[in-house]
């Protein structure tokens, strides 16, 4: 049976009593915590670029407006197996990108230590202590043996967010989180381009060295050919000396091109982090090896592809937070200091009847004089603002350029491949008629080494407008912010959603 009373239902409430008004109080100002926010309301700063792209590097650019999923991830776009391997490699090993998830993990503990601040921090302590005070130094005149022993639970010095310093301070500490995964994301799709580009380069010096090679073993054939001559009187030492000459051309130049080699191997072999292996022998690569055709969209798509601009932006956000939290400085601060539990001057008496304790602290706060400090950290946030828009702008107009760059490369290196394979072939015709009226007696030997000097020349330059065309695909699949990322496994592989994961956090 319940022997309380029963709660009269005149429809008036009953007040609270007078030792739960604190309490209440308390909690009505942690409801207004956080509710106010002085930072200034964000806007995206206008574009500093043109609309479209120039009409000059094609008709349909600019012409659709396709979202970051109108980009193929990166192992649709670079369907060479091998190639494949290598960035799958790189994106396991590779140092820089190591270091950049790092940041993140850096960036994400930072934040998580600026979110504990809104939060009330609880704690368990005990104390005891015993001392003798001298009878010349109490009221008794007689030394006195006393003791105080305490158990409580303390609430720590908790600043009510009134004006949102804490809040802003976290968001700063949010946006700084993201954008350091933003770089991180930029990093890995910088390093698909620069694998994917030195796998190039390594293609076309394997494709020039063999060709390198096949002209010294026909020279030297050639050299043997004419010293039997030379020998036997049909030809002259001027003639041999030319041939001489053409040779020990393509030998220095297959020596030059081994050591191009070898140089761009290690540096892939960096990148990857890992030794690439042997590479195996690939048939001679043209401009259709690689890459699908890629439309850019207009130069507002980039702000959701990019990742170097989406970092851009949330720098620029925390920015305009660390302002809030300026000027919130200005406003008083309240924090709240309690504690509960037990104290007694002796120890078997701590958890008597009566021993209860409690203490409750609130601290007002407000400077009158600092010199100037927070005006002065007001003016900073702010001056840091305009930084972060200039930077922000600035990266719009450099990814801008990046994207016409690449456009205008794969045009114009398009229409020069055609030329070049024009003038390769007319070169290896003027090769051969040279080569016949030499034999026929119409014409020195002086032009044949002409021609064929221009051949190798000519053929040495088709591979590297070839692979210069390949480059430009890859650049403007960089400079549209690539596709979105298929990696799996690996400590790294969580981070791409950590911005998901962080926008849910209160």
């Amino acid at each position: 049976m319940n022997d309380r009373p029963a709660v009269a239902t005149s429809g008036k409430r009953r007040p609270p009593p007078l030792r739960a008004r604190p309490i209440l109080a308390s909690t009505a100002l942690a409801l207004l915590a956080g509710c106010a926010s002085l930072a200034p309301e964000y806007e995206q700063p206008v574009a500093p670029v043109p609309q479209s792209y120039a009409s000059t590097v094609g008709a349909s650019v600019g012409a659709s407006t396709p979202g970051r999923e109108d980009l193929p991830p990166w192992r649709d776009y670079f369907t060479d197996p091998l190639l494949q391997r290598l960035i799958e490699t790189a994106l396991g090993n590779n140092r820089d990108l190591r270091v950049a998830a790092l940041r993140v993990e850096e960036a994400r503990a930072a934040f998580q230590i600026q979110r504990a601040d809104q939060f009330p921090g609880l704690g368990l302590g005990a104390q005891g202590a015993r001392a003798r005070v001298p009878g010349d130094l109490n009221y008794y005149g007689q030394s006195v043996v006393g003791g105080e022993y305490r158990a409580e639970v303390g609430l720590s010095s908790w600043e009510l967010d009134l004006w949102g310093r804490i809040r802003n301070l976290k968001d700063a500490a949010l946006q700084q989180w993201l954008a350091t995964d933003a770089g991180r994301q930029a990093v890995e799709l910088a390093l698909i381009v620069q694998v994917a580009d030195g796998y190039l380069g390594l293609r076309e010096l394997d494709e020039r060295v063999a060709i390198a090679r096949r002209t010294v073993d026909l020279r030297a054939e050639s050299y043997r050919i004419f010293q039997r001559r030379q020998e036997v009187g049909s030809t002259s030492r001027l003639d041999l000396t030319q041939v001489q000459t053409l040779l020990t051309q393509a030998q220095a130049l297959l020596a030059q091109l081994e050591r191009a080699r070898a140089s761009q191997y290690h540096a892939l072999a960096q990148l990857v982090g890992a030794d690439p292996g042997p590479l195996p022998a690939r048939a001679p690569f043209d401009e259709d090896m690689v890459l699908a055709a890629l439309q850019p969209g207009l130069p507002s798509d980039l702000l959701l592809r990019r990742p170097d601009l989406i970092a851009a932006e949330h720098r620029l956000r925390a920015a305009h937070a660390n302002i809030g939290a300026a000027r919130a400085a200005f406003f008083p601060r309240i924090a709240l200091t309690g504690s509960w539990g037990t104290a007694s001057a002796e120890l078997d008496g701590l958890f008597d009847s009566g021993s209860r304790a409690w203490t409750f602290l609130p601290t007002l706060s407000l400077p009158i004089f600092d010199a100037g400090r927070r005006r002065a950290n007001l003016e900073l946030s702010e001056v840091r603002r305009d930084i972060a828009v200039a930077q922000y702008e600035k990266s719009i107009q450099t990814a801008f350029r990046e994207v016409a760059d690449a456009l205008a490369a794969r045009h114009w290196l398009a229409e020069q491949l055609k030329v070049q394979t024009v003038a390769r072939q007319a070169l290896a015709e003027r090769s051969r008629l040279a080569q016949l009226r030499y034999d026929n007696g119409s014409a020195t030997y002086l032009e044949v080494l002409d021609a064929q000097r221009n051949l190798l020349d000519a053929e040495q330059q088709l591979v590297q407008v070839r692979r210069a065309l390949l480059s430009s695909q890859v650049a403007l699949y960089g400079a549209l912010g690539g596709g979105p990322g298929q990696r799996s496994g690996g400590a790294e592989a969580g981070l791409s959603t950590h911005s998901q994961r962080a926008s849910d956090i209160p």
